[in-house]
């Protein structure tokens, strides 16, 4: 599992700083380019609206092959695409999949960790960030290349068969949810709680896309990078967030999720500062690694809080979370490219502390309502 979760790292941080390319080759303004987001949004609202029919159809098994098929079709449509309306709908193909295998995969690990998923959670995402880190280091190489950023993100297909292939010849499957009876329990209302935890991750799944998708349009614009350089630095805010996954499922362990998650908050607020006020390219770049090891740890522990507060339901809370991911995906490029194409791409990025502070304020509520599970 994973390893199935990286696989769809790759194909989203290969993807995410593609955008001022786009916006180069197709000579459209960053308002138009930032429609990829919402693109990646709709395929999540889409997928976490479909995830709880298809989870008892399909079964998660299936459910994460499916979205990883899908993936490599959306790889391979970018790869011959060459209009901005093919590679939005690419783009929807592959959220799509990626939110099917994501969603059940965070269910499976959940249901196989029990109270230690949350640091489950965060080493798999950890995992996963680290494959992502290459990601935007092989698109850019091939963009500098000459080769174009399409050849380095369609690779992703080749690793994606392989273990296909072996997890069909190992027999290795999924946990599967819980049928009592041999039937489907009926979903039971999830607790007032559950809200705080997703108005979080839709704070900090907006951090997120808006570092990835347009701070090597930032790096370009206020720290004067080339372009190839600047879509490759996005390296460096990935290498952050694996450093910080990877200690995030240690301290999970020893501390209350909710106050690990609040002081990521102000780690990511300190590096985002660095990276805002920064003119020479090495310091921006110093900004976007602090920035990633406080970001690390919003999605992980953001996801184990919401599965944590499901009542025992974790398929839909993952289906549910998706939403919220999803709306950020949709709001916050948009809003962001917008703004850009008025004030500029640093003095639009103001945004990013913004949603910082929604996030801590859903969080800290969190923790005063009640006690989050501790893991182990």
């Amino acid at each position: 599992m994973y390893v199935q979760l990286a696989l769809w790292v790759y194909f989203l941080y290969g993807f995410g700083p593609v955008a001022p390319l786009l916006r180069d080759e197709f000579h459209v303004s960053r308002t138009l380019t930032s429609l990829h987001g919402t693109a990646f949004a709709a395929g999540g609202v889409f997928g976490g609206a479909v995830l709880p029919m298809l989870t008892r159809r399909l079964g998660r098994h299936r459910l994460i092959w499916g979205g990883l098929g899908l993936v490599c079709l959306a790889a391979i449509g970018m790869f011959a695409a060459h209009h901005i309306a093919l590679t939005l709908a690419c783009a929807l193909l592959g959220s799509l999949g990626g939110s099917m295998a994501v969603n059940a995969i965070n269910a499976a690990i959940t249901d196989h960790h029990g109270t230690a998923a949350p640091a489950a959670i965060s080493e798999a995402n950890a995992a996963a960030a680290g494959v992502g880190v290459i990601a935007p280091l092989i698109v850019g190489a091939t963009f500098a290349a000459g080769w174009g950023w399409r050849s380095g993100l369609v690779l992703v297909v080749l690793p994606v068969l392989a273990v296909a292939w072996y997890a069909r010849t190992a027999a290795v499957r999924p946990p599967e949810p819980a049928r009592p009876n041999g039937a489907h329990a009926p979903h039971r209302p999830l607790p007032r709680t559950f809200p705080l935890a997703l108005a979080s991750l839709f704070a900090t799944g907006s951090i997120e896309i808006c570092l990835t998708l347009w701070g090597s349009d930032v790096l370009r614009d206020h720290a004067h990078v080339s372009a190839g350089v600047a879509t490759a630095a996005v390296s460096t805010l990935i290498a952050g967030m694996v450093l910080g996954r990877l200690l995030g499922s240690r301290l999970v362990l020893l501390f209350r999720p909710t106050r690990t998650l609040l002081a990521a908050l102000a780690v990511t607020l300190a590096g985002f500062a660095l990276f805002w006020v920064a003119t020479q390219a090495a310091l921006a770049m110093a900004g976007l690694v602090v920035a990633g090891l406080g970001m690390g740890l919003h999605y992980p522990l953001g996801i184990g809080l919401a599965l944590a507060h499901s009542d025992g339901q974790p398929d839909l809370a993952a289906a549910r979370a998706s939403f919220a991911v999803g709306i950020a995906f949709a709001v916050a490029p948009f809003a962001l490219g917008a703004l850009a194409d008025r004030v500029g791409p640093h003095s639009a990025f103001l945004l990013v502390p913004a949603f910082a502070l929604l996030s801590a304020l859903a969080i800290a509520r969190l923790d005063r309502l009640t006690l989050a599970p501790r893991a182990g």
